[in-house]
């Protein structure tokens, strides 16, 4: 939690001179203090003419797909009172913004973007991670947002729509932390629940919460997270995430996570 309370205060005072040298308006609220969880919006990152990650057998928005159904069927059964939507519930392709977009209109309380993590340097960096909007504190966090916002590039006019954001440079990455701010502690929260239920119900090794820019949370007006579910370069996580069992025990997980998450904003 210290470490938590840590991350928050440095990208607080970040923040504000950020807004002030670039002059970037935070996204529009209705509230800034969520105190009730009756709308989850579930984002399986990627999907149709974007595979995202790869491993040797599995596609990454495949496996994020299973989990996230996984997940709205437990949360239906364990919250009846919590409304699950999803951007996406068969392969197709969703574009970035609207993935956010989606969960404003809908007035949701809280915004999971689920994905599979990779790198090309090793197949035996392994765990999780959970990702809320910020600034990037080292070049591994920078080089995960760049490869999920690249799939702006697949998108049409994605200049225009993106304000000539430019998905290879470090610079409107640093620019997109401004956003989500006015969240940041309850997403802050929520990240800690996800990575301490992964790393003491099923043992997973948690790399912890982070934060960089992506695109995917930009303008979300809730709180909102990115959750790596594993490594796909690494044969073993690949086997564990491709499995049954496997998404079983990360969608039960997040789904703990959530039910405390709940208990702590509404108490």
């Amino acid at each position: 939690m210290l470490k938590v309370l840590k991350i928050l205060s440095l990208t607080l005072l970040f923040t504000f001179s950020l807004a002030f040298t670039f002059r970037v308006e935070p996204p529009e609220v209705e509230s800034l203090t969520k105190t009730s969880l009756t709308t989850v919006v579930l984002d399986a990152g990627h999907g149709g003419k974007d595979p995202g990650a790869r491993g040797r057998v599995a596609k990454e928005k495949d496996i994020v797909l299973k989990i996230a159904l996984k997940l709205g069927k437990k949360i239906k059964e364990e919250l009846p009172d919590v409304k699950v939507l999803y951007t996406r519930s068969t392969d197709v392709f969703v574009e970035l913004g609207e993935r956010s977009a989606f969960a404003n209109r809908n007035k949701a309380d809280l915004f999971i973007s689920i994905h599979c993590n990779a790198t090309a340097r090793s197949r035996v960096v392994k765990g999780t991670e959970t990702f809320v909007m910020g600034l990037h504190k080292s070049d591994d966090n920078l080089e995960v947002a760049k490869r999920e916002n690249s799939v702006i590039l697949q998108e049409t006019d994605y200049k225009q729509k993106y304000k000539g954001f430019n998905p290879d440079s470090p610079l409107a990455h640093i620019m997109l932390a401004n956003y989500q701010s006015a969240f940041l502690t309850s997403s802050l929260m929520f990240a800690d629940h996800v990575e301490s239920a992964f790393s003491q119900n099923n043992k997973r090794d948690s790399r912890g919460v982070k934060q960089a820019g992506f695109l995917v949370l930009w303008r979300a007006t809730m709180p909102s997270v990115l959750v790596e579910a594993g490594f796909l370069s690494n044969p073993q996580e690949e086997a564990y995430m491709n499995s049954d069992k496997g998404q079983e025990e990360i969608a039960d997980d997040m789904l703990k996570a959530l039910i405390k998450y709940k208990k702590n904003i509404e108490s």
